[in-house]
């Protein structure tokens, strides 16, 4: 069966002209599935009766079967533990948030993750898979599909990827990804409400810049020197800071584009005022915003968030530096928010 998620128009063109279509049906296909959120192929009604049941025969939609759906009655957040269409049946998370300027979906990029963040829960269980482009679609198209429910009118307007995994060990998927989502006639996101987060593989960072696409680079950062984030971020003896930086700086060169540091604020690790100096020092020059996150605290890691008075504290050292930071507020706190929990307590759950 050809999966029809994973492609683009011209491709599309390509199946429907083996049918005897002409190439405008690719369009009409592409926004059923992308634009519409279609779950099967009845749905497509402005397609010809006889080319559905074609289609029925030859392909399929690539469809993620939601095991439970959370939404935080707070904040709005919607958290979304999908079932993957593969014969061990792993499941993967997606998130929709909600800002001031509408609507943003987190999406994941792997089947858990190798890289071993201390404060993520992800990475517990290891990496089991890539997710494909038609997967990671999906979990847009869904969380669109969902959101109409609500309000027909309403679109997700921006995309991260920053769920389960690293990114960059998928990039040929997520840049399909990326340009699939950024159809037109499918979810239409620009290429400047994109961004993609790395926890600091230089040469994926290298590989995006040569896209040159205009998508911001998150990098999960969360330390201000190797001994500290060797701690936390096993990935860093790889690729130092030594490393890293001087390639976060060739992609703001080479694309133009203002990176994003994501540091999540540890109680006692990471959240001092001499650390708070010391990335001011770092960063200095570069054309860089630090998104300072509390830390959402994830069982047997042991490690507590920063009290209210250091993050605030945190953040003013770093604008008196000349940095610019904000401070995240934090979202879906009541419905397991880091990455992988909602994963981690379905694999914990005991058998029946």
């Amino acid at each position: 069966m050809v999966n029809l998620k994973r492609m683009l128009p011209d491709e599309l063109t390509g199946v429907l002209a083996a049918q005897g279509e002409p190439a405008y049906r690719a369009r009409q296909l592409f926004a059923w599935i992308h634009g519409r959120g279609a779950r099967g192929f009845d749905e497509m009604t402005s397609l010809p009766r006889s080319l559905r049941e074609r289609l029925a025969e030859i392909a399929d939609l690539g469809l993620l079967t939601p095991v439970s759906r959370q939404e935080d009655p707070r904040d709005g957040t919607v958290k979304f533990l999908l079932r993957l269409n593969d014969d061990a049946g792993n499941t993967v998370e997606t998130v929709r948030m909600t800002y001031s300027y509408g609507y943003s979906a987190c999406v994941s990029s792997q089947v858990g993750c190798h890289i071993g963040c201390r404060f993520c829960a992800s990475s517990i269980g290891g990496l089991i898979r890539n997710l494909t482009a038609a997967e990671m679609i999906e979990q847009l198209i869904l969380l669109n599909r969902d959101l109409a429910v609500r309000d027909p009118q309403a679109r997700i307007a921006r995309v991260v990827i920053m769920g389960m995994g690293e990114p960059m060990e998928n990039l040929t998927e997520v840049l399909r990804f990326l340009r699939l989502a950024h159809e037109p006639e499918g979810c239409g996101i620009g290429w400047r409400h994109m961004t993609v987060s790395t926890s600091g593989l230089v040469p994926g960072i290298e590989a995006l810049a040569a896209e040159d696409l205009p998508i911001t680079l998150a990098v999960s950062l969360h330390a201000p020197n190797d001994e500290v984030r060797n701690r936390l971020m096993p990935i860093n003896r790889r690729y130092p800071l030594g490393q890293l930086m001087p390639a976060c700086r060739r992609y703001a060169e080479a694309t133009g584009r203002r990176l994003t540091f994501e540091y999540v604020l540890i109680g006692g690790v990471n959240d001092l005022p001499e650390h708070a100096r010391e990335l001011a020092r770092l960063l200095r020059g570069m054309l860089c915003h630090v998104n300072l996150i509390p830390l959402n605290p994830v069982a047997g890691r042991g490690l507590e968030p920063s009290p209210p008075q250091a993050m605030a504290a945190f953040q003013r050292i770093l604008r008196e530096g000349g940095v610019a930071a904000t401070l995240r507020r934090q979202l879906g706190t009541a419905i397991d928010a880091a990455c992988g929990q909602l994963r981690r307590r379905l694999l914990e759950a005991p058998v029946p």
